[in-house]
């Protein structure tokens, strides 16, 4: 609601900058040039700060919000790939191999 207002706020002034500026033009001491830069310093930039610094609360917000959601995806993503799919375990039944006793011998110090 308070927003709304505002923005009726900001269309009133840019309307009495717009009516000053065509004052300025039509005046017969007044130039088009005067007419222009009086809307962009009384209007335009003015207005643009104005606005800039009453959605920069909202803009946080979704910064906010937007990294919260990427944090999320990024978990998400990582408990994903962190349960790789593995072989199954090895059911065919058959013993256990036995420990080879046919290896190659130490080699002792020489003589």
């Amino acid at each position: 609601m308070v927003r709304n207002v505002v923005y009726l706020v900001v269309i009133g002034w840019l309307y009495v900058v717009l009516m000053m500026a065509v004052a300025e033009a039509s005046n017969t001491t007044g130039t088009v040039l005067g007419a222009i830069v009086t809307f962009f310093l009384y209007g335009l930039i003015p207005i643009a700060l104005v606005v800039y610094l009453m959605r920069t609360p909202q803009r946080r917000k979704e910064i906010k919000a937007r990294e919260a959601a990427e944090d999320l995806a990024h978990k998400t993503q990582a408990t994903e790939s962190a349960t790789p799919v593995s072989d199954p375990p090895d059911a065919g039944g058959h013993a256990p191999g036995a420990a080879q006793t046919d290896s190659v011998p130490a080699v002792g110090k020489e003589t």
